[in-house]
C-alpha cells in the first residue's frame, strides 16, 4: 500500500469481508446481514480515528475489527488462522487446561469495550520488546502511553493480517491474564499459528510483546 492514499473505509470493508469469508457470522449463530449489521456502526469510528495513521506494515496496522469471545469462542477463532501464504490452521497449546482459556479476562487498564466487538488502533507487534520479559515491556509500554493487547485482539491482528506472525517475529498478548504469572502469547508451531504461554518474568529473543493506542472504541 505504500505510495498511494489509505482508504480507512475501504480496509475496514475489506476486514468486514475476510471474517465474512471466514464464516463468522455462521460461528456467531447469525445470518450475514445480522453480522453486517452488527459491525457496521463501527465503521464511522474508523474513518474518524485511523485516517491520520500510517497505512499497514507487516509489524504496524492502523486498526483493527475486534471480535470477542462473547460473540465466538477463542478456538474456532483460533482454527481460521494461518500464517502467511500457509494452509495449518492454528491451534491452542496442549499446556492449556479444559476450560482454562476462559479464565484470561482483559486487565482493568485496558477498558476493553462491552459487546461482541470493537475498534482497537495503532496496533504493534512489538519487536521491540523481545527479549524482554513481559513484565518489564508493560513499564516501557506505560512510559509510550501505549497498552497491550488481549488474547481476542492478537486473533484479530493475525487474522486480518497473516503475516504480522512470522520467524522471530511472535508477540506476547499480555492484557490478557488470569490471575496467576502465565502471560498468552502467539507464535510458530508446526508451521501454523499457536496460542500458548509464557511466564510474566521471562524473556525470549523470538517473542516481543505488542501494543496499541490505548483507547479502544466499542459499538455505541
Amino acid at each position: 500500500m505504500t505510495g498511494s492514499p489509505f482508504d480507512v473505509a475501504a480496509e475496514f470493508d475489506r476486514q468486514v469481508g475476510t471474517l465474512m469469508e471466514q464464516g463468522y457470522p455462521g460461528l456467531a449463530g447469525m445470518s450475514t446481514e445480522q453480522f453486517t449489521e452488527l459491525v457496521t456502526p463501527l465503521r464511522d469510528a474508523a474513518v474518524s480515528r485511523a485516517a491520520e495513521l500510517a497505512p499497514p506494515t507487516e509489524a504496524r496496522v492502523p486498526f483493527l475489527l475486534v471480535v470477542t469471545r462473547e460473540l465466538i469462542p477463542v478456538e474456532p477463532r483460533l482454527g481460521l488462522t494461518t500464517l502467511a501464504g500457509r494452509r495449518k490452521p492454528g491451534f491452542v497449546d496442549r499446556h492449556f487446561a479444559e476450560g482454562d482459556l476462559a479464565r484470561f479476562d482483559p486487565i482493568k487498564e485496558l477498558e476493553v469495550p462491552a459487546g461482541p466487538a470493537y475498534l482497537l488502533f495503532d496496533v504493534d507487534r512489538g519487536e521491540e520488546f523481545r527479549n524482554l520479559a513481559p513484565s518489564a515491556a508493560v513499564e516501557r509500554m506505560a512510559a509510550q502511553d501505549r497498552l497491550p493487547l488481549t488474547i481476542d485482539e492478537g486473533i484479530a491482528f493475525i487474522t486480518q493480517f497473516p503475516s504480522a506472525l512470522a520467524s522471530n517475529r511472535c508477540f506476547s498478548l499480555v492484557g490478557s491474564r488470569c490471575g496467576d504469572k502465565r502471560v498468552p502469547a502467539l507464535w510458530i508451531s508446526q508451521g501454523a499459528p499457536k496460542l500458548g504461554w509464557c511466564w510474566y518474568g521471562n524473556p525470549h529473543t523470538w517473542l516481543g510483546s505488542a501494543t496499541a493506542h490505548p483507547v479502544r472504541v466499542g459499538r455505541e
